[in-house]
């Protein structure tokens, strides 16, 4: 038996434009995906994933390249692979245990893919570095999602705070002592798939005005990875400030999320911004620890949830 642990993750500059092979800047949050594996003696794979209501669900080795419930979608895809790649087989029982809840959008499909894949590694003996572990995972999400820009694989994998850049393959730990980042949740799931596919019809259409605002964001998180290494937090919001702003230019923004965000600023935010997809789910804040209830409040105040969580976190461990 092995027990495995992966975190999720936060986007801080880079959404969207990332999906086409921009550079990004993500912090893992401490927020995680459990995951045990064990061997068994017959040929069967029984999941238990009780955050999504799945329990007891089996599947025999020969059908893991069938069609399974969206609930085990990357449980089981993960498996195939490694059995695939690796030319080994084994019937395995797989539990699942979340942190946080899926539907808040904190990566919990990746983390759950890099858990199967390290733990099938350490069960069965397979060496894997993190390079071999970053491109199994992304190739099982991309079989999933059909699209993927591999940030939150590569957030699970290595943890704390990355630059990311998938075209050059770097992943490249930023130094920094702390974020001082507030978590603001609009209690609106976002359809990721949707807005991801909305921005692709505006770049086939626009493609000159988009990629010149993916230009525009890429200049930014280059710069981002500069002021956080020097702890110029006001900066850094600064250009929350401005990437927030060309995120509302392809339309992936939401009242909610605005409402959140000119909340934060008014209580003395550094900078603000949606954080992953827009339409939904989370934005950030950057501000002065001395400042931090009040921003809170103020986002509480108009219908925001405070997500507390620890950020930086260590990536996928081995815990037992």
């Amino acid at each position: 038996m092995i027990k495995v642990s992966a975190p999720g993750k936060l986007m801080l500059f880079g959404e969207h434009s990332v999906v086409y092979q921009r550079p990004c800047i993500v912090t893992a949050v401490n927020y995680r995906m459990s995951t045990i594996l064990e061997k068994r003696n017959d040929d069967k794979v029984v999941l238990n994933a009780p955050e999504v209501n799945l329990l007891n669900y089996t599947a025999s080795l020969a059908s893991l390249d069938k069609l399974h419930p969206k609930e085990a979608q990357f449980a089981i895809r993960a498996l195939f692979n490694f059995f695939e790649k690796y030319k080994i087989r084994s019937g395995i029982n797989i539990q699942t245990k979340s942190d946080f809840n899926s539907k808040v959008g904190l990566g919990s499909s990746s983390a759950v893919t890099v858990n199967i894949i390290k733990g099938l590694s350490e069960l069965l003996g397979i060496k894997m570095n993190q390079e071999e572990l970053f491109e199994l995972s992304y190739k099982t999400v991309l079989d999933i999602q059909g699209v993927g820009s591999g940030f939150d694989v590569a957030a699970a994998i290595y943890g704390k705070t990355l630059f990311f850049n998938l075209k050059e393959r770097i992943f490249r730990l930023i130094e920094t002592e702390k974020l001082p980042i507030i978590i603001g949740y609009t209690g609106i799931k976002a359809d990721t798939t949707t807005l991801v596919k909305m921005v692709k019809e505006k770049l086939d259409k626009e493609s000159g005005k988009i990629n010149r605002i993916f230009d525009e964001i890429t200049e930014i998180v280059n710069l981002a990875k500069i002021e956080i290494e020097n702890s110029d937090w006001e900066k850094v919001g600064e250009l929350m400030n401005l990437n927030q702003e060309l995120l509302r230019k392809i339309d992936v923004s939401s009242k909610e999320l605005e409402s959140l965000i000119s909340a934060s600023l008014s209580a003395g935010a550094y900078g603000a911004k949606l954080s992953g997809a827009g339409g939904g789910d989370c934005m950030i804040a950057i501000a002065p620890s001395d400042n931090y209830h009040n921003i809170k409040d103020a986002i509480q105040r108009v219908g925001g949830q405070i997500i507390e969580a620890d950020i930086q976190a260590q990536g996928v461990k081995v815990e037992a």
